[in-house]
């Protein structure tokens, strides 16, 4: 695993483990992450991951207060650049966890799903054509974001990719799926936004009174499915 460090400010450390998006980068970053939930260091505040990189962030003090006679010279981000690679050096890619595999059912089109005409006709496609497609996809959760819980999920058909809404809308019901470029993604919370909304999941995405309020985490692949309306409120009542 080649790691490149950097630092953010005067508390955090960039680990780099690539440049593009890809399943093994996002391997690497799952096993820094399984690892650092597996020794919770103490002079660790918290780690972000992302597509490409980890994000740890340390406390200076509390590593300035225990650092050996022998490093009193030594920056705290250097300390830290080292320790990581010492805990990285003690393991194997087999510390991840096993992927799981969840179903998200999603209403698709009319008022849960109102810019599928605009997908469809921008990609020279019928509406029924979009929702297969969408519903066929290898999908992977690359990482966790932008809101609580907003998973970006990797693996769609690049023939229902579409841009952006131009003008974002300013609330989008939770649990709207929808489409922003090559990516899909499902809105746990009302939030403004402005991905192209095809559909809604009755689902629960985040729950903050849960010990873990994600549903979603970075590794997990997702499979779409359909239901109707009628479903739709039937599985939102049970969902409460």
């Amino acid at each position: 695993m080649e790691l490149n460090f950097h630092p953010l400010g005067d508390q955090s450390v960039l680990i780099e483990l690539g440049t593009t998006i890809s399943e093994e980068t996002n391997q690497q970053v799952r096993t820094i992450s399984a690892l650092l939930d597996e020794q919770q260091p103490d002079w660790i505040i918290e780690y972000i991951p992302a597509f490409t990189s980890v994000t740890v962030l340390y406390d200076p003090i509390y590593i300035t207060k225990h650092q050996s006679p022998l490093n009193r010279d030594q920056l705290p981000y250097d300390w830290v650049c080292e320790k990581i690679q010492t805990l990285l050096s003690k393991t194997t890619e087999s510390v991840n966890h096993q992927p799981r595999t969840i179903d998200i059912p999603v209403c698709y089109g009319h008022t849960y799903g109102p810019d599928l005409t605009n997908v469809a006709e921008q990609n020279g496609l019928t509406e029924e054509e979009v929702i297969e497609t969408h519903m066929s996809g290898d999908y992977l959760v690359y990482m966790i974001g932008f809101a609580p819980g907003f998973p970006y999920i990797g693996g769609m058909d690049e023939k229902i990719s579409t841009p952006r809404r131009s003008e974002p809308r300013l609330s989008i019901p939770a649990g709207s799926v929808g489409i922003a470029g090559g990516q899909t993604g499902v809105y746990p919370i009302e939030t403004p936004g402005g991905w192209q909304l095809i559909g809604r999941t009755p689902l629960t995405l985040f729950d903050p009174s849960k010990e873990t309020p994600s549903l979603l985490q970075s590794g997990d692949h997702i499979r779409f499915t359909r239901i109707t309306e009628e479903e739709y409120g039937r599985l939102k009542e049970a969902d409460k």
